[in-house]
């Protein structure tokens, strides 16, 4: 027992250690560049975001994660450093999850109005702080609805919009995914069982618990693909988080982002017949997306008015693409922020 408790103690310690130091070389500061976290007053509330960048004179891309309220601070720094020589990348954990949770916020009920507040206030602090004029958003899978609404409520803010596992309408992307589903299970009637659990009209717990264990059966799940870069010791050295904070970020209470997912507020940021776009728009979506529909966003893209505008499918990918293919993800954010800067549309 005296030499497993200080075999255990070692090994503690060693992780510790390797934290503390991960911790100290990804807080750096490029160069030239800027690496700053922060919480930010917002609407009422303390958000945080992290701003980093490789050349302070880069242009200013907003990074809007999915969920909602599935903040990605815990490892998006892996993925968005890839981006930082060409955009000043700004991460921020939105209202009421990640590090911006706040328990005494969970009788807040959740709105548009108030999600398109928050972002017109942290744009506005964001071009204040940094001296710009307009910046870019990206947006993820709920980030991409959130982040079109944003872009299409107050273009004079934006200057392009990215969106990458394209949210268009939760009602016909449940509805669409059932029928992709009821093919995928012809002639296999424990998984037609499933299926038929299906409540596209009610988006529940069940719902989603249900799409899920389908879409891994078939190989469609998130991270079917895995990663291309060791998600555990992007953990272990996560710049962001201590341990204390991962013990907060494990006592999160996600029951009122359930209830808005499967609310009518949530239904009201669709995108039907909302085309018109001001600004350049780009979507970025893997050929095996079923999470949020690639065929309804690429419908959806061909609908679409804009100054300029281009797809980008990513073959045999799924919906957690930032994470199992951000060299080849990175490669298009590159591709596009050359297309900016060259201002070829």
């Amino acid at each position: 027992m005296k030499i497993v408790l200080i075999s255990f103690v070692s090994l503690v310690l060693v992780v510790l250690g390797a934290h503390g130091i991960g911790r100290i070389v990804n807080n750096s500061t490029p160069k030239g560049g800027i690496n700053e976290s922060m919480y930010v007053d917002i609407n009422g509330t303390k958000q945080w975001i992290n701003i980093y960048g490789e050349n302070i004179e880069n242009p200013v891309l907003l990074y809007l994660h999915g969920g909602p309220g599935s903040a990605t601070s815990g490892i998006d720094y892996a993925f968005i450093r890839k981006w930082a020589d060409v955009y000043t990348v700004v991460t921020w954990d939105q209202r009421n999850c990640g590090k911006s949770y706040d328990k005494s916020q969970n009788d807040t009920k959740l709105t548009r109005e108030l999600f398109l507040e928050d972002g017109k206030e942290m744009t506005e602090f964001l071009l204040n702080k940094l001296e710009r004029d307009k910046i870019t958003i990206l947006g993820h899978s709920w980030g991409s609805f959130y982040g079109a609404n944003l872009v299409l409520e107050y273009p004079e803010l934006y200057e392009c919009f990215i969106g990458t596992g394209q949210l268009v309408d939760v009602d016909e992307n449940e509805r669409a995914f059932k029928e992709a589903a009821s093919e995928w299970a012809q002639g296999d009637a424990e998984a037609m069982a499933l299926v038929e659990k299906l409540t596209p009209e009610n988006t529940t717990i069940e719902h989603i618990t249900t799409r899920n264990e389908l879409m891994d059966k078939y190989g469609y799940g998130m991270m079917a693909d895995g990663s291309d870069y060791n998600l555990l010791t992007t953990v272990l050295f996560n710049p962001h988080y201590s341990v204390i904070d991962w013990i907060k970020y494990f006592q999160v209470d996600m029951s009122v982002y359930m209830d808005f997912f499967s609310s009518e507020e949530m239904k009201a940021f669709s995108l039907k017949n909302r085309t018109d776009y001001d600004v350049p728009y780009f979507n970025i979506n893997g050929d095996k997306d079923y999470q949020t529909n690639y065929k309804l966003s690429e419908e959806y893209f061909n609908s679409v008015n804009a100054p300029y505008k281009k797809l980008f499918i990513m073959e045999n990918t799924t919906h957690g693409l930032l994470e199992s293919k951000s060299e080849e993800f990175s490669e298009i954010v590159h591709e596009i922020a050359k297309i900016q800067n060259g201002a070829s549309y």
